[in-house]
């Protein structure tokens, strides 16, 4: 296996069992920031050999690394270093507030690591099954991430979670059944079956019948990962109750994984079967998560809550483009995907610094944020700006080719997607605004808070809506073309 890849996998694994054991001690947060930063140094590493040498496979083809699973490889990486970076003056001041143990630390450090190893196993995996085992994994860390402060309502989010996602993965190990029950026909048992680079070469020889089946399962199953309406009940409690840093990963990595491994599966069905039926499946469960989670944002009364319909809202606008495909639409839900996990875990590095200051998620209890700390208030006002779509920021620019691109292929969705959209502005606006702006009832932090992840998240979503470098812009076409 290439150093480069052995790193990426090592690197948090050995994190999380190292702070597994010192995950409580005063200067865990540091290690913690440290494994994530060798991690992101890795996946770097590993992108500039993508690009030099092209899409290679590792340890007997168990791992493939390509143009479209590089490029979210090296999105986790960094959105994970920033994160734990984050998370240093935030859980410290949630230990000195008694809302987190000695043993809730080294918990939470430990199982942080332990959840990048499994977002980078599922993304590298080139076996189907070792990607659900890993996707499996992810869910287990992060329900004891969810339940860390163990509150009456952080408990029962966990276990709502873990309901609703142990029955999601179950239905996606049974389509991962069926797509091995089909392939095993002409590539023979054994792991071969389940290698997504020899299904693909085949996947024009698979039976139709058992493929389209498959593909509802792992829909329902990875859906449910994903927030996809009506799979999303979990995703709100989720948010709402866990630590500010775990809704950060959640938004900016679990739901990007997840919908990498539905991809992946529609690639192959979209090659068995002579009919756009994944298509049609992607752009109904999109058009419905943007719609459903539009409306319910106008009735949240708690910030986490409201920004994680918001992330509903945006993976079902990722999921409605996808589902559209061809070259742009496909290049508009990558750009997406990268600027919502941007922009989505700046504002949850904002908000956690907000809801600290004032005690409470309740937003009509957080007021004046501009006047007390101005870092804070602007990164949010920012962060709200850019998510809802305001040029210059780089969500106007794939919102915008996700919308060209409804009216070209799609128009009788276009409506549903503007009203859909000027819903979610008009609630989360309205809503933000006297947060930052409004009179001041807010306390100041004991310590500096960490606001340089906030606004190099920002200042990235706004290069990419100002200018995007050639050599990406090829890349996201290179990724584009895979999914096809």
């Amino acid at each position: 296996m290439p150093a480069e890849m052995l790193l990426l996998l090592v690197s948090p694994l050995a994190g999380g069992l190292a702070l597994a054991l010192v995950g409580h001690r005063p200067r865990a947060a540091e290690v913690n920031a440290a494994f994530s930063t060798t991690t992101f140094a890795a996946a770097a590493a590993l992108v500039t050999r993508v690009v030099a040498d092209g899409p290679f496979d590792a340890f007997h083809r168990q791992f493939f690394v390509d143009p479209l699973n590089v490029f979210l490889v090296a999105l986790t990486a960094f959105v994970g270093m920033t994160t734990a970076l984050f998370s240093r003056p935030y859980m410290r001041v949630e230990r000195q507030h008694g809302r987190v143990s000695d043993g809730g630390m080294r918990l939470y450090h430990s199982m942080y690591q332990t959840f990048t190893f499994t977002m980078l196993l599922v993304l590298t995996t080139n076996n189907l099954g070792i990607m659900w085992v890993a996707m499996e994994a992810a869910t287990l860390t992060t329900v004891l991430l969810v339940a860390l402060y163990r509150t009456h309502a952080s408990l029962e989010a966990a276990w709502k979670y873990f309901i609703l996602c142990g029955v999601g993965i179950a239905q996606a190990l049974l389509g991962t059944i069926l797509v091995y029950f089909a392939s095993e026909k002409i590539l023979g048992a054994g792991t071969g079956a389940l290698l997504w680079t020899q299904l693909d070469s085949v996947k024009g020889r698979l039976e139709p019948g058992i493929i389209s089946i498959a593909f509802v399962f792992l829909l329902v199953g990875y859906g449910t990962k994903v927030g996809l309406v009506p799979l999303h009940n979990w995703l709100p409690d989720a948010h709402a109750e866990g630590p500010t840093p775990v809704s950060a990963v959640l938004s900016g990595l679990l739901l990007n994984v997840a919908l990498y491994a539905l991809i992946r599966f529609k690639v192959i069905t979209d090659g068995a079967l002579d009919r756009p039926f994944a298509s049609h499946l992607l752009i109904g469960f999109g058009l419905l998560s943007v719609a459903v989670a539009a409306l319910f944002l106008s009735r949240q009364r708690d910030v986490k809550r409201m920004f994680a319909y918001s992330s509903i809202e945006h993976m079902g606008l990722i999921t409605f483009a996808f589902g559209l495909g061809g070259p742009v639409a496909s290049f508009a839900g990558l750009l997406h995907m990268t600027m919502h996990s941007l922009t989505k875990s700046a504002i949850f590095f904002a908000v956690g610094h907000a809801t600290q200051k004032a005690g409470t998620q309740f937003m009509a209890d957080i007021r004046g944020l501009i006047r007390l700390s101005p870092t804070v208030g602007w990164g949010l006002t920012l962060g709200t700006v850019a998510i809802l779509g305001l040029p210059p920021f780089g969500v106007f620019a794939s919102e915008f080719l996700i919308l060209t691109q409804a009216i070209a292929q799609a128009p009788w969705a276009a409506p549903i997607l503007l009203a859909s959209l000027g819903i979610s502005f008009a609630a989360i606006f309205g809503k933000v605004q006297p947060m930052v702006f409004g009179e001041a009832s807010v306390a100041r932090l004991p310590h500096r808070p960490a606001l340089l992840p906030v606004f190099a998240h920002l200042l990235l979503v706004l290069m990419f809506g100002l200018y995007m470098p050639p050599y990406l812009a090829g890349w996201y076409r290179q990724a584009a073309a895979l999914i096809g």
